[in-house]
């Protein structure tokens, strides 16, 4: 084969990857973009300018945290406190990156880096779903065609959140903040079903919260809360395993 049509035929099936990529991705997009717009909107409110709630979602990119970000900064938490509490709230993605780079060992550290940095729960879920294309020629342009749909998507919808939160009503905005709880619900509820002692550490973890609010800062209540429920979350689980 001349190289031309070696070189033609290379590109046809990196376009073809990213075209499977893209429609991987499409159902997270969709996704996103209401929850996007929803933070936006909310960040806005809680007294980010529209550039810090976009840089934030470009910087961060996890949905989770930014809400549980800017629910913090409205409350004047400091930026220690809300440092320690996405770091313990995103520890998971550690675990998903491992997880993910597994799958994709023969792989360049150049395409390494970008593709675990997109990692969310949904793109790694997606992700898991499409473990063949890992090791299909130019598999790498797949995921990152994937991730990519997501993470345009999450950064437009927060930026459209962040103009729409200057002209809607403040009652609705305000009524948007519901949001915030039913993510934390939405994420949890697949975990109850599994396994109904996610529940209780779930429970402890805002008993635990409610306890220090009363003696110390929202914040540091939040990350205690955060920290002592998952440990108590360990040995709980751990012995579920064991039985």
């Amino acid at each position: 084969m001349e190289p031309n049509a070696v070189a033609v035929t290379d590109q046809s099936v990196r376009m073809t990857m990213i075209k499977r990529g893209i429609a991987a991705g499409f159902p997270i997009m969709l996704g996103y973009l209401p929850v996007a717009i929803t933070y936006g909107v909310l960040a806005r409110q809680s007294g980010l300018s529209n550039l810090e709630l976009t840089l934030m979602s470009i910087l961060v990119f996890a949905g989770a945290a930014q809400f549980m970000g800017a629910n913090m900064i409205a409350l004047g938490t400091g930026m220690v406190e809300i440092v320690i509490a996405t770091f313990v709230l995103n520890f998971r993605h550690f675990v998903m990156s491992l997880s993910f780079m597994n799958r994709l060992r023969e792989v360049s550290l150049k395409w390494k880096v970008p593709l675990s940095l997109g990692l969310t729960d949904e793109t790694f879920t997606v992700s898991s779903l499409h473990a063949k294309e890992a090791k299909e020629t130019h598999g790498t342009w797949f995921y990152g065609a994937l991730i990519l749909t997501a993470y345009i998507s999450w950064v437009g919808g927060s930026f459209l959140g962040g103009v729409l939160g200057d002209v809607i009503p403040g009652r609705l905005s305000q009524s948007m903040g519901i949001a915030l709880y039913a993510m934390f619900i939405g994420l949890l509820i697949p975990s109850v079903k599994k396994e109904t002692k996610v529940a209780l550490v779930a429970l402890l973890a805002m008993l635990i919260n409610f306890f220090f609010s009363l003696f110390i800062s929202d914040g540091w209540a939040i990350v205690l809360g955060t920290i002592i429920g998952g440990g108590c979350g360990v040995f709980l689980l751990k012995g579920e395993e064991a039985a």
